[in-house]
C-alpha cells in the first residue's frame, strides 16, 4: 500500500513538472490566440489560387477564424467584428488549389507570465427562444 502511494505521488509530480514545461513562446502564442478570438487583433486573411497565383479574396479587420469546425468539409469560417455589437460571418470553401494565410497586422504586447480566462455568461446560461404552435 505504501509503495502504491509513493508511485501515485511520483506520477503526480511528473504530471505537474510536464505541465509546467511550456515555453514562453507557447504562452505568448496562446495569449495572442485568445486575444484574436476576443476580436482584439487586427488581421488580414488572404485566399490565393495556387494555379493562377492570383488573390481570390482578402478580408481585413478584427476577425476570428475557425478551420474545419464549420460542419462543411474543407471550409474556413471567418467572423469579423464590424462595430459595437455588430458582426459578419463568412464561410469560405477550400480546395486543392486554393490556400489561405492569416497575417497579424499590428504587433501586440503579450506577457509570457500571464494567462487569460474568458467567461461568457451567455454561453453558460443560454438565452432560450420559445416558439409554440399557438
Amino acid at each position: 500500500m505504501k509503495r502504491m502511494r509513493k508511485l501515485a505521488v511520483m506520477l503526480a509530480m511528473v504530471g505537474v513538472a510536464i505541465a509546467g514545461c511550456t515555453s514562453q513562446a507557447d504562452t505568448v502564442s496562446e495569449n495572442i490566440s485568445v486575444a484574436a478570438e476576443q476580436f482584439e487583433i487586427e488581421r488580414r486573411i488572404v485566399f490565393l489560387n495556387g494555379i493562377t497565383d492570383k488573390y481570390l479574396l482578402s478580408i481585413e479587420g478584427r476577425c476570428s477564424i475557425e478551420v474545419g469546425n464549420t460542419g462543411v468539409a474543407n471550409a474556413l469560417e471567418v467572423t469579423c467584428r464590424t462595430g459595437d455589437g455588430q458582426f459578419v460571418k463568412h464561410f469560405l470553401g477550400l480546395s486543392d488549389n486554393v490556400s489561405f494565410f492569416v497575417e497579424q497586422l499590428v504587433a501586440v504586447n503579450a506577457d509570457p507570465y500571464h494567462y487569460r480566462v474568458v467567461f461568457r455568461p451567455e454561453s453558460i446560461v443560454p438565452d432560450i427562444d420559445v416558439d409554440t404552435s399557438g
